[in-house]
């Protein structure tokens, strides 16, 4: 790397930093889940949105705990959340088919369909931000951004900042 390039890319980083700074304060505010409670599910908390949307990255059978942990919830909030989202008819308990004896979570009906209202309504919210992007950059963006965040996921696999990758990272080890 020509030290041209390396002034360059550490400017770059800086940028992005910054960036990163602004983003953050944007999803900390939580914009876009409280413009899509407010608007679709007033009932709801922000909270109630991430057990439904957590379910879409759990493998096999949909438990509880499994929520609990895709959140990174203690089990007992987990459970609550799932309660309350029974209770609204957003979710139901089901027999595991592999172990009877364990009870799973499946969304309902109604479940799917405000899942679905919440897809495209964040959808269109998107692309409202996106309007006047090229094709291009479009493109280029999405195919940048997942790598991006697929380098964070690996790095911190459990959202630990004392995670041993992210140290070695930090000490240079």
């Amino acid at each position: 790397m020509t030290e041209e390039h390396s002034v360059q890319a550490a400017a770059d980083i800086a940028h992005i930093s910054e960036v990163m700074g602004r983003m953050r304060l944007l999803i900390g505010r939580r914009v876009i889940s409280r413009t899509l409670v407010d608007n679709l599910a007033p009932s709801l908390e922000i909270s109630h949105l991430d057990a439904l949307r957590a379910m879409n990255r759990i493998d096999g059978e949909v438990t509880v705990g499994a929520i609990a942990d895709v959140m990174r919830l203690d089990p007992s909030r987990g459970s609550r959340l799932v309660a309350e989202l029974v209770t609204q008819g957003l979710l139901r308990r089901d027999a595991s088919q592999a172990d009877g004896r364990r009870s799973i979570v499946v969304r309902t009906e109604l479940g799917d369909q405000l899942m679905a209202q919440v897809d495209a309504t964040k959808r269109r919210l998107l692309a409202s931000m996106l309007d006047g992007w090229t094709e291009d950059e479009l493109n280029v963006f999405a195919g940048l951004f997942d790598k991006f965040v697929s380098k964070f996921e690996e790095t911190y696999p459990n959202e630990k900042a004392g995670s041993p990758s992210a140290a070695r990272i930090l000490t240079g080890a």
